[in-house]
């Protein structure tokens, strides 16, 4: 029988998203810095991007959690309050308490098992165990052209999410009360 898990990115488990990340198909172009802040950012090359990501989790900052099907890491998605991210929302408000769903990864040939629901449930509920009273995801339309790393409404409405925003002319802001 197959067991899926998933556990919060630390230094100790660095090596196996290394291990996703620069497998054949996963996002070692961007390291999942897209959102986030970095010096020279629009200058980075993929090895600047991978350094500032384990910059913050060597200083322990939360950054995402690692899927794992029978050992073996298979799916990311990014988690974190939502201040460690560049501007999410045309009309964001400082607000404490908030946490951020800004990316899905699944490994292909993993896909279709309904991983990414059960990421972003674990993602709700890291956000809810680190004290959060929020969290928002930014998902596009399935026909979106771009984006789609960011998921799709249905998944994050399936779990309670409600419309509060949009975010330019493709994401929406869908937010959880906690």
């Amino acid at each position: 029988m197959s067991e899926f898990t998933v556990e919060a990115v630390t230094p100790d488990n660095w090596s196996d998203l290394e291990a996703l990340f620069e497998r054949r198909g996963g996002p070692r172009y961007c390291w999942c810095m897209a959102w986030r802040p970095m010096e020279d950012r629009t200058q980075a090359d993929n090895v600047r991007r991978k350094q500032a990501l384990r910059s913050r989790t060597d200083a322990g900052a939360p950054i995402g959690l690692l899927g794992y099907w029978n050992g073996e890491p298979v799916a990311w998605c990014s988690a974190a309050p939502r201040e460690t991210f560049l501007r999410l929302r045309d009309d964001q408000q400082d607000e404490e308490g908030v946490w951020a769903i800004t990316c899905f990864f699944v490994r292909r040939d993993h896909r279709g098992k309904g991983l990414s629901g059960r990421m972003l449930d674990a993602a709700v509920d890291l956000a809810r165990r680190s004290g959060a009273r929020a969290v928002e995801g930014y998902p596009v339309d399935p026909h979106s052209p771009s984006y789609r790393f960011m998921g799709f409404p249905p998944l994050f409405h399936a779990r309670g999410f409600r419309e509060v925003a949009r975010a330019g002319s493709r994401r929406h802001v869908l937010r959880l009360e906690l």
